[in-house]
């Protein structure tokens, strides 16, 4: 046979990694040099303990919006209050933001009257 068949024939022997183990403890080693400190240096001082925080306030829960602050009665007749979505139709009211309506269901922003 030739030179080159024995090479292919042959396998190769995978080098048999270092144990991971010789390293670290050799790291550790280091780390305990650099925490010694000299004998005369001065030593830090101990910080001083956290005070306890106050207890939070408790949130308020927010009341629970009813029909009422949609409707209004007058003289036996039923009033709304907020406008009704002009592309969803009745059923969906508009929230009031201010200087504008918009209603939760389809986006619709309608703008209020600019006050002079």
């Amino acid at each position: 046979m030739s030179k080159k068949a024995d090479k292919k024939e042959a396998p190769k022997k995978a080098e048999e990694p270092k144990k991971a183990e010789e390293p670290k403890k050799e790291a550790k080693k280091e780390i305990k040099k650099v925490e010694e400190a000299p004998a005369g240096a001065p030593k830090e001082e101990a910080k001083p303990a956290k005070a306890e925080k106050a207890p939070k306030p408790e949130k308020k829960k927010k009341k629970e919006k009813g029909i009422f602050t949609l409707y209004k009665v007058e003289s036996e007749k039923v009033v709304r209050l907020r406008p009704i979505c002009e592309r969803c139709g009745p059923g969906y009211f508009m929230a009031d933001h201010g200087n504008r309506y918009t209603c939760g269901h389809c986006g619709y922003s309608r703008y209020k009257p600019a006050k002079e």
